[in-house]
């Protein structure tokens, strides 16, 4: 099945539009989405699986009344289907109630130029084959490593997504990215020891991966954990890597931005735009442009452009992130943060790419830093965090002790608690080693006086 061109997908779009407007509609939307991704699957140390998903629909919102409905269909080559989907899309919005916050859809603005690298024509090209090498070369790497090592589970993944978007205040855009990416999780095992799983993963918009990279440093992770030694209860110095941070700041600090959590008073930060929230260390933009990000693109879920938004300036919290109908509801514009699960879904407020801006200092230079402490790439229990208080109990396991500067051995078991906000004012260097972990875009934070239970 070949990928549905610009015109095609866009006509999809700009169409039920139309056909929407003509059977009583107020305002209407499209949202049309054509994806392919093939996924090679890694169990227990041998290629096991591959995948070839296909999908492609088209969303529907429309607004009578100011009441809204929403329905999606994934036959989109039927005219049929997409008349049917659009006629209940109406008929949801006739019994729904109406909503006095309720504006408008966006209006049409003009959007910066494409990013550079969300794009490479040579992703196309892969194959189920070229996966499987993929998975391969990272497979031998992690073996040839160690024999004490035991990948369990990973594979290599490539594919393209694009989406078109109309609505009827002139809005019609469309854009498109590719993306590879490689994982591999691995234990060591020696004697009577078994390590925990130890993960590592590349992802990029380019076919620019290094799966021998994946598999070599899996293997390392599993290795350094294989001898640990309980840590002393009490307060450290402790080193987050960008896995750790990622889990923390989602269920905590980023939530803590978006505008319908400050206006449901979900929010510790209500009411302190201005005011220091962080460390001067910190400095926090969500950049929807950013070339080569993971959740990169021209517009939003709704059609607003993407935008470059200061969240936090050397501590001080500067703007909250906002979709279409947080904006006008509060008198804003837009930040470009409306963010859909495809066309399965109406829009809701997400970070694009949360960025971390970088310091310079090296990982050496950060453990250099820390005459005794911890550095933490892995947790558990982070979804459990209070988003509204920013309290998190969670285990690190495993977790490395630093000596003088060095990593002297593993710990397990290790819990941490603490405050995501206190915390966020007391990391006392931000390195310079950034690297791209989801939506989020960070380097290693070295963070002062974190609470630290040990067995």
């Amino acid at each position: 099945m070949a990928a549905l061109n610009k015109e095609t997908i866009l006509s999809l779009a700009e169409n039920a539009v139309k056909v929407a407007l003509q059977k009583g509609a107020a305002e209407v939307e499209a949202y049309a989405y054509d994806g392919k991704a093939t996924n090679v699957g890694i169990e227990r140390g041998q290629i096991m699986k591959t995948a070839l998903i296909i999908d492609r629909g088209l969303g529907i919102r429309v607004q009578i009344n100011k009441a809204i409905g929403f329905a999606y269909t994934n036959i989109i080559d039927n005219p049929a289907t997409v008349e049917g989907a659009i006629v209940k899309a109406l008929a949801a919005a006739h019994a729904s109630k109406p909503d006095k916050d309720w504006k408008t859809l966006p209006e049409k603005k003009p959007y910066a130029p494409s990013p550079e690298n969300t794009f490479d024509s040579k992703i196309l090209e892969l194959h189920a084959e070229d996966l499987v090498n993929l998975s391969t070369r990272m497979l031998d790497a992690a073996s040839e490593s160690d024999k004490r090592v035991f990948p369990i589970e990973g594979g290599a993944g490539a594919g393209y997504g694009s989406n078109a978007i109309a609505n009827s205040n002139g809005v019609s855009a469309f854009d498109v990215g590719t993306m590879v990416e490689c994982s591999l999780a691995a234990l060591a095992r020696e004697g009577n020891t078994v390590t925990p799983v130890c993960f590592e993963f590349a992802a990029e918009r380019t076919l620019n991966v290094d799966p021998e990279w994946v598999g070599k440093e899996a293997t390392r992770l599993a290795l350094s954990s294989l001898k640990t030694k309980p840590v002393e209860t009490k307060n450290y110095k402790l080193l987050f890597t960008q896995f750790a941070l990622q889990e923390l700041f989602y269920y905590t600090l980023i939530n803590a931005v978006k505008a319908d959590s400050v206006e449901r008073n979900q929010s510790p930060f209500k009411d302190k735009l201005e005011t220091k929230v962080g460390s001067e260390t910190i400095t926090i933009i969500d950049d929807g442009l950013l070339p080569g990000g993971l959740r990169t693109g021209i517009f939003d879920g709704e059609g607003a452009p993407h935008k470059k938004t200061p969240v936090i300036e050397k501590g001080i919290l500067k703007n909250f992130l906002y979709d279409n109908y947080t904006a006008q509801k509060q008198g804003k514009e837009s930040t470009g943060n409306a963010s859909r699960a495809g066309y399965l879904s109406t829009p809701s407020i997400e970070a694009t790419n949360f960025h971390v801006l970088p310091g310079t200092k090296s990982a050496e230079q950060l453990l250099s830093e820390v005459d005794d402490g911890l550095m933490v790439s892995y947790l558990q229990g982070a979804h459990s965090s209070n988003p509204v208080s920013g309290e998190f109990s969670v285990v690190a396991t495993p977790a490395w002790r630093i000596s003088k500067g060095k990593i002297e051995n593993a710990t397990r078991g290790v819990m941490l608690a603490g405050n995501i906000f206190e915390l966020l004012k007391n990391v006392s260097v931000v390195g310079g080693n950034e690297r791209k972990m989801g939506q989020l875009v960070a380097p290693w934070l070295l963070v002062e006086n974190v609470r630290v239970i040990g067995k």
